[in-house]
């Protein structure tokens, strides 16, 4: 079974495939969006689906080393950067579509809010993390940086994380909403858990 996993995961279709699965969440809204079936408030359910995938593509990002050395299944590093270019993708269209369908790309407005209210700003912070990392998520810029640098430099996907969590509380908040908060933040934890027992078994040795 292990063996036939390994031979899925290298196989030349295995990355076109997985940049299809990263299309099928919007392509599913903007076909409900054509017929008519986001509901009472499409804007919002267009911004809502956009974010929450671009948070569960970051934290499957996250994921992929842990599972990598748990399960001895080294090829699954071939797909960490096509998930976390993926998790920065759907969040910029996250913020698109908040600019364009909340604030009719009104600058003034979009500013205003991202001062006035905590979760905007945290959000906009967690997009900030994440660009410099899906702009070097390509071999001519790991090769610019040098692998140390580059490593050093991605692990502001933490941080990003920590901010896009927050993010999600705190809009969660408003309607006293915090099941899928939960289980999020349940997922993160054991993530910077699983990375903080290695580290320490590292230095410890």
């Amino acid at each position: 079974m292990k063996e036939l996993i390994q031979k899925a995961l290298v196989h030349p279709a295995g990355k076109p495939l997985s940049w299809a699965l990263y299309a099928v969440p919007l392509a599913g809204v903007v076909l409900a969006g054509v017929a008519g079936r986001l509901g009472a408030n499409p804007a919002e359910k267009l911004i809502h689906e956009t974010g929450e995938w671009a948070l569960r593509w970051l934290w499957l990002a996250l994921a992929i080393t842990p599972l990598r050395e748990v399960f001895q299944l080294p090829q699954l590093l071939r797909y960490r950067r096509g998930l976390g270019v993926a998790a920065f993708v759907y969040a910029l269209l996250h913020f698109l579509a908040y600019a364009w369908l909340d604030k009719g790309w009104v600058l003034d407005d979009i500013v205003h809010d991202i001062v006035k209210r905590n979760f905007i700003l945290v959000g906009v912070v967690a997009l900030v993390l994440m660009t410099p990392l899906a702009l070097t998520s390509f071999n001519a810029a790991v090769r610019a940086l040098g692998g140390a640098r580059w490593r050093l430099l991605h692990k502001l996907a933490y941080a990003a994380a920590v901010a896009v969590l927050l993010h999600f509380l705190w809009k969660k908040s408003g309607k006293n909403d915090y099941a899928e908060v939960v289980v999020y933040a349940l997922g993160l934890a054991a993530l910077l858990g699983w990375r903080f027992g290695r580290f320490s078994s590292q230095v410890g040795r």
